[in-house]
């Protein structure tokens, strides 16, 4: 067998093996699930395993059973997937291109404006059924209790010069994939600074006289820690900040893994090649 079928039929057996753990972890999810956000990526999830576990086995019997028509296939799925890549990756960083967040004067956190950033970003979380579903993984992450319980000795003082950030993700474990245990700050856990109220702790403000009607935020928000700013634009635009740094990063990565299908696309053409030259040896 030719070295570039044995490459190909390696790559796709390790490519199967790894399909098995993603089918079980998306299995998983959908019996475990509790929450809204854990139940949305047990679909994805399981489509993913699915779909490797599939092309990988074309890819592997094509190219060392000299299965032409199978490995045609697994090179078309590749063509279109490195296709599909590069869109992608030009989309990422073209609607990531514009938004900033905003530096305050003597404060140690920045604000978001919404209108900052894309108008595609800006239409995703405006539709009433996007936001419904991101609310409620916020609220059931309980960004803002930690929120509250990180900061709740700070004096007024000390408060305005930390450091909060729009949107921190980690993960815990593996058992806590599903759940993106958030430090939703700026945007979404405290009013805006134009509001003018009167501090009292991290998620608890209090109107005055001098408060202000302008920023239509200052309306929406409520010390209840189920409403607080999670209806309002910052919280919005703090999320957007936070996907468009990660969006950056994954086109980034993109790049790297866009370049890695092409090298093994060009393997998988000189695979196919030696096939349909071994079965015109064997008519013969």
């Amino acid at each position: 067998m030719r070295l570039s079928n044995n490459l190909v039929g390696f790559l796709n057996f390790l490519t199967f093996l790894l399909s098995i753990p993603i089918v079980v972890a998306g299995v998983w999810l959908s019996k475990q699930g509790a929450t809204e956000c854990e139940k949305f990526l047990d679909k994805p999830v399981i489509i993913l395993g699915v779909f490797l576990m599939l092309v990988s086995l074309a890819g592997f019997i094509g190219a060392c059973f000299r299965v032409s028509w199978l490995l045609w296939v697994y090179l078309l799925v590749m063509f279109l997937l490195i296709v599909v890549l590069f869109g992608y990756t030009i989309f990422a960083f073209a609607i990531t291109n514009k938004g900033a967040s905003n530096v305050l004067s003597g404060k140690g956190y920045k604000e978001y404006k919404l209108g900052d950033y894309s108008h595609w970003l800006q239409k995703r979380v405006n539709s009433t059924k996007n936001w419904n579903k991101i609310k409620s993984c916020l609220i059931d992450s309980k960004v803002c209790s930690n929120f509250q319980d990180k900061y709740l000795n700070d004096t007024l003082t000390e408060f305005y010069v930390e450091n909060l950030s729009a949107l921190q993700v980690f993960f815990v474990g593996f058992a806590g994939f599903a759940n993106m245990f958030t430090d939703l700050q700026s945007g979404c856990c405290k009013p805006s600074d134009d509001c003018g109220f009167a501090y009292v702790s991290p998620t608890v403000w209090t109107k005055n006289a001098t408060s202000s009607t302008v920023n239509p935020d200052c309306n929406e928000w409520d010390n209840d820690a189920k409403v607080l700013c999670f209806n309002c634009q910052s919280c919005k635009a703090g999320l957007l900040d936070n996907l468009k740094s990660n969006w950056k990063k994954t086109a980034v990565v993109n790049i790297v893994f866009l370049i890695f299908l092409i090298v093994v696309y060009s393997v998988g053409c000189c695979a196919f090649r030696n096939n349909r030259r071994d079965n015109e040896y064997y008519k013969q």
